[in-house]
């Protein structure tokens, strides 16, 4: 398999480069999750990091590498989003179904 030297920047993992496997793209995985086992034991804290191009080219605009940023929300983001599926509701969104109750 085929990897590639990427930079971390933010959290724990910041000013490392790690090399990390591609994907039948030639491109590395889109989120990057690092398991830390807890000190004492209990369950391991996740880091998320997130994919981002390191750079584009002035010409052509071709991005010219990637790297990773630490996500400390670590949200899901993992889910493939199909045309015909219905978008993720925001926190602050009503449940279906359900009218707003500002009145009282």
């Amino acid at each position: 398999m085929k990897s590639e030297d990427t930079p971390f920047e933010g959290g724990p993992m910041d000013g490392r480069v790690l090399p990390v496997l591609l994907g039948i793209t030639g491109h590395p995985p889109k989120t990057y999750r690092i398991p830390v086992p807890a000190p004492d034991g209990g369950p391991p804290t996740v880091l998320v990091y997130r994919r981002v191009p390191r750079g584009r080219s002035g010409r052509t605009g071709l991005t010219r590498g990637w790297k990773y940023l630490h996500d400390p929300a670590g949200g899901a983001g993992g889910r493939p989003r199909w045309p015909w599926s219905k978008p993720a509701p925001g926190p602050d969104a009503t449940p279906e179904g359900k009218p707003d109750d500002t009145d009282g």
